[in-house]
């Protein structure tokens, strides 16, 4: 297999990077779509997805990224950043010298996939998103609001259980697939970027300050929206809803699944994404899941059309 290569650009005068797993092309081998990058939350780096790596390998480029204020990159200038990082983005899909992009958005990186996408469709050849945060309810606020308290005091360990259950389904009446597993991972997470990281801290509050725009709608990209049946950052129903305003697209849940459907369910979930970014239906999809995403009812005409 060829080996990564990394890349540093810059946008504004803020330094990122992104790491390409280039397709093994011997012999003459095409790639089966268009190089695909991997866009995650506010503190996923480049170096998160290895089951993506797997499944996207021998299919395609897979490209993952620092954009600014996350992993290794310089952190975000004061004001607000959606701009910026679109441009970085699109400085990606210029260094690749890519006509166009397969886009995986998920979470914090949903917001920023989709504005790529209203932007410059032109640059997309296929958008997928997952656990898109289209809407915060009160409770949310005050747990976030709870997290960043313990974090300005100094109280690490503290910060990284409050966001970490924030961010899960703990109801035990509500079956989430190695929920104790991904939640001891995700305050593992939490507390190695703050203790490596310089500006984690900073990346986390402007995740939070910086409220996503998912409104405006989208046409002309095809899309695949999915959520975790028991996410509790922003329910599926709101989810869906939000996959309605994009011409076309599908919307289907992960069953057994949180907010963090990707590590709960991570060959599921890579063997969706690689199964629609080389042109195999959703619905196909489903049985190479055993079982575990399943289409609501109501999705079962493209979202937007039913």
């Amino acid at each position: 297999m060829p080996e990564e290569i990394i890349r540093t650009l810059s946008v504004d005068g803020v330094r990122y990077g992104y790491r390409v797993l280039p397709y093994d092309r011997t012999g003459g081998a095409v790639p089966r779509t268009d190089p695909t990058l991997i866009l995650g939350g506010a503190l996923q780096g480049m170096f998160g997805w290895p089951q993506m790596d797997d499944h996207l390998g021998p299919a395609a480029d897979v490209v993952t990224a620092d954009l600014p204020g996350m992993g290794g990159a310089d952190p975000l200038p004061p004001g607000p950043s959606a701009d910026l990082l679109r441009r970085a983005v699109l400085g990606i899909a210029d260094d690749l010298g890519a006509p166009r992009l397969n886009v995986f958005g998920f979470s914090y990186g949903t917001a920023i996939a989709f504005g790529f996408a209203q932007h410059h469709p032109e640059r997309v050849a296929r958008l997928a998103l997952g656990g898109a945060p289209v809407h915060i309810d009160a409770a949310q606020v005050a747990c976030w609001e709870r997290a960043r308290r313990q974090l300005a005091a100094g109280d690490r360990e503290g910060f990284a259980a409050t966001a970490a259950d924030a961010l899960m389904c703990l109801d035990p009446e509500r079956p989430v697939h190695r929920r104790e597993l991904a939640r001891r991972y995700v305050r593992r997470s939490f507390l190695h970027a703050l203790t490596h990281s310089p500006h984690a801290a900073d990346s986390l509050h402007r995740a939070l300050a910086d409220r996503p725009d998912f409104t405006g709608g989208l046409t002309g990209v095809p899309a695949l929206v999915f959520a975790g049946e028991h996410d509790t950052v922003t329910s599926p129903e709101r989810q869906r809803e939000f996959a309605a305003t994009i011409e076309g697209s599908r919307f289907l849940t992960v069953g057994e699944s949180d907010h963090w459907v990707v590590l709960e369910r991570a060959e599921e979930v890579a063997s969706l994404v690689t199964g629609f970014f080389t042109g195999r239906d959703p619905m196909a999809a489903t049985a190479c899941a055993t079982g575990a995403v399943v289409l609501p009812r109501q999705a079962t005409a493209p979202a937007g059309r039913t």
